[in-house]
């Protein structure tokens, strides 16, 4: 077994047990928080956090992914003008933060946002002195370590807001939390490489480096907020607020394997992809199609579980109220294959300095629901709406294999094929249901 092939498969297993435990770590805390802390703090946090996502994704100018990338991302002028750029960004982004509160306090009309956002915007600062420590593990693929570094200042920072919420129940327990959680990650990762000790440094060479990869990002990134959010924003026009939650119910579950495959893709694809960036394409492509053909098919096959049973799984675990997310949920994890067709590719045109198409992808993506959705709604309601969504994601694949196309890297064939093996193995799974007398809950729809 080849090096690289090995350090893929390892770092495979790490991202998926490291996902499995950030995520019991996150339930057991959202247990917790939810019996210490009105829903209304929730709802509250969540504007914030919304707010705070867009403008780091509307600034984003890929300093990690400058590292892992380029080629001289471990000398010590490359990155320490990384890290300079970081901790200037952080600065920028609180001001934004100060900027925008008053604002969306007027348009939320909740006066608390005031000085909500500004005190957690402080997060951003913290953030910005983040050691590029991170990013350098990232390139060397060293998920395991990253690992349990990410789980510890997760579980500081859960436990931290735990005991928050015990002394003082309020909006400040979750904001203070949050701060508490960064300040660990960011004093972590000073001791991940101890002989890496950041300093400010400003290259010029350096700089124009980073922002000439940078500025295709700074777009996908914007791209990708609005693409990620506009599906909430506008069904909280068009649905009831009880829709609204049943859909997010739904979607919360569906999207499990999206945020695996981010996770496999960004951890894994890409730094293993930025190491080979120089080799032929043709030698590339090759290598891309052998290390991707086992992902696609465990993913093939959880995807398809997840499509089959997953309407058991809402009904298990909720109430009559939420019936109706049983077929969301069928629809929308079937929608999410062409996401992890397009996610197992994507990482390999950021690593030879292609970002333009994943920006191009973001933003057809983003047209496509503004619009799909209202017309979906419109002619077929809340089926039409969720099948839209569900289905989003074809444009990003479209765009995605127009750019593995421009750059020698197609993979049309085990794209088709593995596209036959889905489909198969989930109409064996919707078979076996039909036959134990357990039609799948989305069959209700054409009845």
């Amino acid at each position: 077994m080849s090096s690289l092939k090995k350090l893929a498969i390892q770092g495979t297993l790490w991202i998926f047990i490291g996902y499995a435990t950030s995520q019991g770590i996150r339930f057991i805390g959202n247990v917790i928080l939810t019996r210490l802390l009105s829903p209304e703090l929730f709802g509250l946090m969540t504007i914030v956090n919304i707010f705070l996502i867009g403008l780091q994704l509307f600034s984003d100018v890929g300093i990690g992914p400058s590292i892992i990338q380029n080629k001289h991302g471990e000398e010590e002028d490359f990155r320490n003008t990384a890290w300079t750029i970081q901790v200037i960004r952080g600065f920028l982004l609180w001001i934004g933060c100060l900027l925008i509160a008053f604002p969306v306090a007027s348009i939320y009309e909740e006066q608390q946002l005031r000085w909500l956002i500004p005190f957690v915007g402080l997060t951003t600062i913290i953030a910005g002195f983040n050691s590029s420590s991170i990013f350098i593990l990232e390139r060397h693929v060293e998920v395991k370590k990253l690992t349990f570094f990410k789980v510890v200042a997760q579980i500081v920072g859960v436990a931290t807001t735990i005991v928050f919420a015990l002394l003082s129940p309020t909006i400040l327990a979750l904001a203070a939390g949050g701060i508490v959680g960064a300040s660990t990650t960011m004093i972590l990762s000073h001791f991940l490489i101890p002989q890496n000790r950041p300093k400010f440094t400003w290259d010029t060479k350096a700089k124009n480096e980073i922002f000439s990869f940078g500025r295709w990002i700074f777009i996908a990134t914007a791209m990708h907020f609005l693409a990620n959010q506009s599906d909430r924003l506008i069904l909280g026009k068009v649905l009831s607020l009880s829709q609204l939650g049943v859909y997010t119910i739904a979607f919360t579950l569906a999207d499990m394997p999206r945020q695996i495959m981010g996770r496999i893709s960004n951890g894994i694809v890409f730094p293993i992809a930025a190491k080979k960036k120089d080799v032929p394409r043709a030698e590339l492509r090759d290598k891309i199609l052998s290390q991707r053909r086992l992902l696609l098919l465990g993913l093939a096959v959880f995807v398809a579980l997840l499509a089959g049973l997953g309407d058991i799984l809402i009904a298990f675990l909720y109430d009559d109220r939420y019936e109706e997310a049983t077929w969301m949920m069928t629809l929308l994890s079937i929608g999410i294959w062409p996401f992890v067709l397009f996610d197992t590719t994507r990482p390999v045109l950021l690593a030879i300095g292609r970002s333009g198409y994943e920006a191009l992808a973001n933003f057809l993506r983003f047209t496509s629901i503004s619009l799909g959705i209202l017309a979906g709604f419109h002619f077929f309601g809340l089926v039409g709406a969720v099948a839209v969504l569900a289905f989003s994601d074809l444009p990003l694949y479209t765009a995605n294999q127009y750019g593995l196309w421009k750059e020698g890297l197609t993979c049309y064939r085990q794209d088709f094929l593995m596209t036959l093996f889905f489909v198969g193995f989930l109409t064996l799974v919707f078979t076996i249901r039909i036959m134990l007398g357990y039609p799948p809950a989305v069959f209700s729809l054409f009845a």
